[in-house]
Parts: structure tokens; C-alpha cells; sequence
């Protein structure tokens, strides 16, 4: 179940990717939702996001607490 929570939050962030503002609420919302090790992984799809659309450093933020 986990595992598809992680698929369904990679899915929302490529959705919202062009919306700095709703792409930071989903990264906050997949910070309280997935596991630690899910965490790590999202941080580094988020930044070959931040590759094509260098404004989402922002959201990084929420993946260091």
C-alpha cells in the first residue's frame, strides 16, 4: 500500500510541476504521508524535476525536516 502511495505522489508532483505553489503543497503532504526510505527516493525524482523547471527548488524545504 505504501509502495502506491509513493507511485500515486510521483504522479500529483508531475501533474502540479507547473504550479511552484500547488507543487510545494504536495511535497508537504507526501512528507507526512511516506516512509523515510520513500522520502529519499522522492527527493531525487523532485530534483530531475528541478532540472526542467528550476523555480521548484523552493519545495525542497519540506524534504529536509
Amino acid at each position: 500500500m505504501a509502495r502506491a502511495m509513493y507511485e500515486y505522489t510521483k504522479t500529483v508532483l508531475n501533474k502540479v510541476s507547473f504550479d511552484a505553489t500547488l507543487f510545494c503543497k504536495e511535497v508537504q503532504k507526501a512528507a507526512r504521508r511516506l516512509l523515510p526510505h520513500e522520502l529519499e527516493e522522492l527527493r531525487i525524482f523532485i530534483e530531475s524535476l528541478i532540472h526542467q523547471n528550476p523555480e521548484l527548488n523552493q519545495c525542497m524545504i519540506y524534504l529536509k525536516a
